[in-house]
């Protein structure tokens, strides 16, 4: 695959008309599999434009990305009704730059990003949805708060006083391994924890519904595991070129 292939600012000419035709036709594999009431986060990150427009006029509007400065240039210039989640690891000094627009961020691993959230958001006169960010998987690499790191921002209850975020529920990443079982048992871990703090903190707020875990490799594993939001690329797009 040629590098301009997979550049975000190429132009449609670039992209060859079955390129797109494929995008549109994986979009509609992927969500033949997925069962009524998971929403399908379409990893758009590293993915041109015309790949995005491909999947969004095949119905797609939620789309994931993690890079400031790429999400910048798409928003702009694609369809406006798109809500766009930001899926990566999030600096606190990169916020303010997308807080105007954002429609959720799904990985916040701290109480400081979350503070910071809730003041961009008050900034632009916005209320931010988020999920909080799980560290479950046995892997270093992986960002996100441990279970007790967890309870302990929840109980300490700073979060109650933001009246600009809305933390809609909890988000992971189960290992990268081809172990089903220990992917399946990652994400029950993290199905059965969301009771825990459901029942804990959210017992009467609605918008605490969303249990986001499933890629392109295990979002047939995660819908089994009451995953309620899946974030599928590759499975999509195709792979990535840096």
């Amino acid at each position: 695959m040629n590098n301009t292939y997979n550049n975000p600012d190429s132009n449609p000419e670039s992209q060859p008309s079955e390129a797109l035709a494929k995008v549109a036709d994986n979009l509609r594999k992927v969500q033949a599999n997925i069962p009524q009431g998971v929403q399908l986060v379409a990893i758009s990150k590293f993915h041109p434009n015309e790949y995005i427009q491909a999947a969004y006029d095949a119905g797609q509007r939620v789309f994931g990305e993690s890079h400031e400065q790429e999400l910048a240039k798409k928003v702009t210039s694609l369809p406006k009704d798109i809500k766009w989640h930001f899926i990566g690891h999030l600096q606190t000094n990169k916020v303010k730059y997308i807080a105007p627009y954002i429609s959720m961020i799904e990985a916040v691993d701290s109480l400081k990003l979350l503070k910071e959230i809730n003041k961009q958001a008050a900034k632009n006169d916005r209320v931010i949805n988020v999920l909080l960010e799980l560290h479950i998987a046995e892997e270093e690499t992986k960002y996100g708060l441990t279970l007790d790191a967890c309870r302990e921002l929840l109980k300490a209850g700073e979060w109650r006083e933001m009246k600009n975020v809305q933390i809609c529920g909890l988000m992971m990443m189960a290992s990268n391994v081809d172990d089903e079982a220990q992917i399946r048992k990652e994400m029950t871990t993290a199905a059965d924890f969301f009771d825990e703090v459901k029942a804990t903190y959210f017992p009467d707020a609605p918008q605490f519904c969303e249990r986001s875990w499933g890629m392109s490799h295990d979002y047939k594993i995660a819908v089994q595991c009451r995953s309620t939001m899946v974030r599928v690329g590759t499975a999509i797009f195709g792979p990535r070129v840096y």
